[in-house]
């Protein structure tokens, strides 16, 4: 129904070239096939295995089989017929490398304007020659609604028992959200099969195991909870709060997201990938690099799907690492990629922008100066928050939770871990308990990286300092050199030696 809403207003005002791009594309095809029959139009499909079909009746022999320019010109025989005639053409991006098939489609989109005749091309990516990426429109096919996967499960499940009701039924539907409608049907029926009834666990795995193998996003379902991390109490309460349950009638407060910054090993990725489970959501992780492609378009076609992806996955967290290394080369693209990271840049900045669904925006970075500031900017995210070494309540609570966790004795000695992070305490523990040693041999085996990075460090407090919100406590960041933080002073007095 999507996809009829979307493709009705084009035909209408006669864009000649639609490209549909489509994961399913039995389904677009279905899609358009009843809209022609609602609105009275011709309509011709080919593809490289049954040829040329029109209403359904095989077309002549030229026209049909292996030859695509043949079935672009049968076009025109369903032209000025007194109403449009669509010709949909099924993965046909595989043969627009022929300036022959290029040559063909030209010629008949500029004949279509006269004849109201329509090339439909349909196709899981936009891989168009430079000669007609000004002649097609792209349309996004969306993957299935809650509604359509709902109908899909009554459909699969056909005894009443086999489908759950209340939360169980929209756990199962939020677990399928994402797939394909083939795939969703797929799922629901090896649940049936391993456990009796729709099971959202079987769906998670399938799901899982689905984004994989497109590489570009992770379906990350680890058991940490905020329990599991200490300290940062204004930032697990600011999560909370912006991620409660809202009123009917309050999408417009939607939350956006959060931007972390910190120092190495303060806990960044923990608080993205333990928010999924304390709020009931699934956690996906963005690889921007994984983005990258090798052919023209590619890259910027990759960030499409992926954020169509999230998009039907709503609600959700997206996570994203280390954003400040992905996005360090925008300002030179020009000069190194010919502007593909430019492109895909701006590709995310819209998605900020416009998009309704409700996905939970969370990116960590450790260096500020690599971000470009139309990122940082009010409204990107709901805020923008410092990770700085732990307090010492926190770093109590981190010894604790990991001295449990490795099994060490609570009567131990600590070690002084003055300028440690949380990561540093847990590879003392870790060390301590791989080698066998007392906490404080192992703390030998630590160098912190206030001490490797401490410039880097003291100039990334510096500028959170009044600029970001606190992590520990509510209110600003405020950074307060303690004595070993500063410089030390030049003795210029002269020695007993």
């Amino acid at each position: 129904m999507a996809l009829q809403k979307e493709l009705l207003p084009y035909v209408r005002a006669c864009f000649t070239g639609i490209w549909v791009c489509s994961f399913e594309p039995a389904e677009a095809l279905r899609s358009i096939a009843a809209l022609c029959r609602d609105e009275h139009w011709n309509l011709a499909t080919w593809d490289i295995v049954s040829g040329l079909r029109i209403a359904g009746h095989v077309a002549p022999d030229e026209a049909s089989g292996t030859d695509p320019p043949a079935a672009i010109r049968a076009l025109e025989a369903l032209g000025n017929s007194g109403t449009s005639s669509l010709m949909v053409l099924v993965t046909f991006h595989r043969f627009l490398q022929s300036a022959e098939v290029v040559q063909a489609v030209l010629k008949q989109l500029e004949r279509g304007k006269q004849q109201r005749t329509f090339l439909i091309i349909v196709a899981p990516v936009v891989q168009l020659p430079p000669e007609l990426e000004r002649q097609f429109v792209v349309i996004e096919h969306p993957l299935p609604s809650r509604e359509e996967l709902l109908e899909i499960a009554r459909g699969v499940a056909t005894e009443p028992e086999d489908l759950p009701d209340g939360a169980e039924l929209d756990r199962v539907i939020d677990a399928a959200a994402g797939l394909t409608r083939q795939e969703a049907e797929n799922a629901f029926a090896l649940a049936l099969v391993r456990h009796g009834h729709l099971e959202p666990s079987t769906l998670w795995k399938l799901k899982a195991e689905t984004l994989a193998k497109g590489g570009m996003l992770l379906l990350h379902r680890g058991s940490e909870t905020f329990d599991d991390q200490g300290g940062l109490d204004a930032l697990k309460a600011f999560c909370r709060r912006a991620l409660r349950p809202r009123l009917a009638g309050a999408s417009s407060c939607a939350p956006c997201g959060i931007l972390l910054l910190g120092v190495p090993g303060t806990g960044k990725s923990a608080v993205a990938k333990a928010l999924g489970n304390e709020i009931g959501r699934p956690t996906l992780v963005l690889d921007v690099g994984s983005l990258m492609g090798s052919l023209v378009g590619q890259s910027e076609e990759r960030t499409r799907q992926a954020l169509a992806t999230i998009d039907a996955m709503a609600p959700c967290i997206l996570f994203i690492d280390e954003i400040d290394k992905a996005l360090s080369g925008v300002a030179g693209s020009g000069a190194t990629d010919s502007g593909v990271s430019a492109r895909m840049f701006g590709t995310l900045l819209s998605w900020l922008n416009d998009h309704t669904s409700d996905v939970f925006m969370v990116c960590s970075a450790n260096d500020v100066s690599r971000l470009p500031p139309e990122f940082t900017r009010a409204e990107r995210f709901d805020g923008v928050f410092f990770l700085d070494l732990p307090s010492r309540a926190a770093k109590d609570a981190i010894w604790r939770m990991y001295r449990d966790h490795f099994g060490i004795d609570a009567k131990e000695s600590q070690p002084a871990d003055d300028q440690w992070t949380g990561a540093e305490i847990k590879a003392c523990c870790r060390l301590a308990a791989l080698l066998d040693l007392p906490l404080s041999e192992a703390a030998k085996q630590v160098v912190p990286v206030a001490i490797t990075a401490s410039d880097s460090v003291e100039r990334l407090r510096q500028w959170a300092s009044g600029r970001c919100l606190s992590a520990d406590a509510a209110g600003i960041y405020q950074f307060r050199p303690t004595g070993s933080s500063k410089r030390r002073a030049i003795n210029i007095d002269p020695s007993a030696n």
